[in-house]
């Protein structure tokens, strides 16, 4: 168990980041398969929308930069 006061508090503000990154991920996983369900013009309306939550996973460090080229790679090739 942590004994330092700023252990404690790191702790505790890990926990909120990760809930907080794992909703957010979650949410993008859900939005790439709802995306794949609809027809091709709203999947092409759709689109650039969730390539931007994946760049900003990329960039919160949620999920890593190559994991993020191969979803987006594979959201342009079934939306075009």
């Amino acid at each position: 168990m942590a004994n330092h006061k700023s252990t404690k508090k790191r702790i505790r503000s890990n926990k909120t980041k990760n809930e907080g990154n794992k909703y957010l991920h979650k949410t993008v996983r859900n939005a790439i398969r709802a995306l794949v369900s609809e027809s091709e013009k709203e999947q092409a309306k759709k689109t650039p929308s969730i390539i931007s939550m994946i760049d900003k996973l990329e960039k919160r460090n949620v999920i890593h930069k190559n994991k993020a080229g191969r979803l987006k790679s594979k959201l342009m090739k079934k939306s075009s």
